[in-house]
């Protein structure tokens, strides 16, 4: 799916290693009704502006403010925690100022995020290879 710039890693194709989720995707995005959930296989090159996060930090918090806010980046590919409903509000909070940095912690501290990859350049999108795809009900 392509997306707009207010999501959490910018403008791209977003996808995730957490079949789960996808099938959560497939279902919020075409009802609940003949959702499709594709795989795809990734080959990493070494060629590509890789930014992965593999925690909720202070540089994923900022960077996804950011990317929110519509201001893009340089990357090719970038990966780490997606922000679910939950996360959500507590980040809208931080970005209105209505709560802190720390307070922001506080809140997420026991919530789970899910996993996404988003892949931002057209030559990123050559190291992604479809395999398959199957109904969702």
């Amino acid at each position: 799916m392509v997306s707009d710039f207010y999501k959490d890693f910018g403008y791209g194709f977003y996808c995730t290693k957490n079949k789960r989720q996808a099938r959560k995707w497939a279902l919020t995005l075409q009802g609940e009704r003949n959702a499709i959930v594709s795989i795809y296989n990734y080959t990493p090159q070494k060629e590509l502006k890789v930014l992965s996060f593999n925690e909720m930090t202070d540089e994923w918090l900022d960077f996804m403010v950011q990317c929110r806010h519509g201001i893009g980046h340089e990357y090719d590919i970038v990966e780490g925690p997606m922000v679910d409903d939950q996360i959500w509000d507590c980040v809208e909070d931080f970005m209105e100022g209505t709560i802190t940095r720390e307070a922001f912690w506080i809140l997420v501290k026991f919530k789970h995020p899910t996993h996404q990859i988003v892949f931002c350049t057209e030559q990123s999108l050559k190291s992604v290879k479809y395999i398959e795809s199957f109904m969702e009900f």
